[in-house]
């Protein structure tokens, strides 16, 4: 085969794999696309009062473990105030949800919850707040979604329940897994002052926390 030959095989090949390869991207941005964008008639979740005993409970001397490869006890934490946000499960790309999710009030909308903390995690701190989010899976799990979404704060692993228990936290269970209810609380003086509950839509609701930290600042009665 002479030079030409190869140049002009070389050249047909291109659009070719380019062709093959194009699917492939197509399929990755519309997975990717479709764990940050909320699907339309979401249902709403309903107030079940699993979480009016929270407000005013003092945090548990525990520690979990971060996604910083650390353990981080909340009652320890100096910060003014703290902001954490319980959250059911993030999805992983080339993984599917659980069965019905979409259909469970409360379920969907972890991964934008998420992003809104993190393009809003500035506008946070400028309010003395530190952010953290939680939940029941592995500190493994949960770093792939920080690496993968770029999330500047941490994210702490109650796998093993000892927070959940220890507030008593709402819990749900699909497919063998008890997950947490979205909720956020707000911690000021190593207790709860404000609890956000239930929460949607989740990807709007970094803006509903921090209407709530203006319009209660620092140094005021919460």
């Amino acid at each position: 085969m002479d030079k030409k030959q190869l140049s002009r095989r070389g050249l047909l090949g291109i659009p070719i794999a380019f062709a093959m390869k194009q699917p492939i991207v197509a399929a990755v941005r519309a997975q990717q696309a479709s764990l940050t964008e909320l699907p339309a008639n979401l249902p709403r979740p309903k107030d079940d009062g699993a979480a009016r005993h929270l407000k005013g409970l003092a945090i548990p001397d525990l520690a979990l473990p971060s996604t910083a490869n650390r353990q981080v006890n909340l009652s320890k934490i100096t910060a003014p105030r703290i902001v954490l946000y319980a959250y059911p499960m993030t999805g992983q790309p080339g993984k599917a949800l659980p069965a019905g999710w979409d259909d469970i009030p409360g379920a969907r909308g972890c991964t934008p919850e998420t992003c809104g903390f993190r393009d809003h995690h500035r506008d946070l701190a400028k309010l003395h707040a530190d952010v953290y989010g939680v939940s029941t899976q592995s500190t493994d799990y949960q770093q792939e979604m920080v690496k993968r979404l770029e999330v500047p704060f941490e994210v702490l692993s109650d796998e093993y329940f000892a927070l959940t228990r220890a507030l008593r936290l709402p819990t749900f269970t699909v497919d063998g897994m008890t997950l947490m209810k979205r909720l956020t609380l707000v911690i000021r003086g190593g207790r709860v002052e404000q609890v956000f509950y239930p929460v949607f839509p989740p990807d709007k609701h970094a803006d509903e926390v921090i209407a709530w930290l203006t319009a209660h600042p620092v140094g005021t009665a919460g």
